[in-house]
């Protein structure tokens, strides 16, 4: 849930910079899971009033106008993290050719920092922690200042 919220409360129109794969992923499962309980209940109002459904619905509607601004901004800055341009969004909307959106959006994105930014992944983990392996001790003999 907190990727979620990350997406919609802290970069809900932000079309710059990178987002790694887990942003991406989690922030459609927590959407997918919204909209089944929402349908589900609209379906539960349609059952016992018609009219009722009908209101649920177009909140609903009005549900998926809101989400609709971070839900590409999620996407193009995912496209960021695998290095493809901007545009590349309109792939999600042509038929067949979404499939080769799904990819980019299943492929791991760029190592370290690539035009759009740094690399997302090496902020929240804290870069590689084997840089310094074997580990080198410090040479007490070799330092100026006693």
């Amino acid at each position: 849930m907190e990727w979620f919220l990350k997406v919609v409360r802290d970069n809900y129109a932000n079309f710059e910079g990178r987002a790694r794969r887990k942003e991406y992923w989690m922030f459609v499962l927590v959407m997918i899971g919204i909209y089944i309980a929402l349908l589900i209940v609209g379906g539960i109002l349609t059952f016992i009033s018609e009219s009722l459904g009908m209101i649920f619905t177009g909140l609903l509607s009005l549900v998926g106008l809101a989400v609709l601004i971070p839900t590409l901004a999620v996407g193009v800055r995912r496209l960021h993290d695998t290095g493809c341009p901007t545009w590349y969004i309109i792939f999600n909307f042509i038929p067949f050719v979404n499939l080769y959106y799904l990819y980019l959006m299943i492929k791991e994105g760029d190592v370290g920092p690539n035009e759009f930014g740094p690399d997302p992944k090496t902020g929240e983990s804290g870069g590689n922690p084997f840089t310094n392996f074997p580990p080198t001790p410090n040479n007490p003999f070799n330092n100026p200042n006693p």
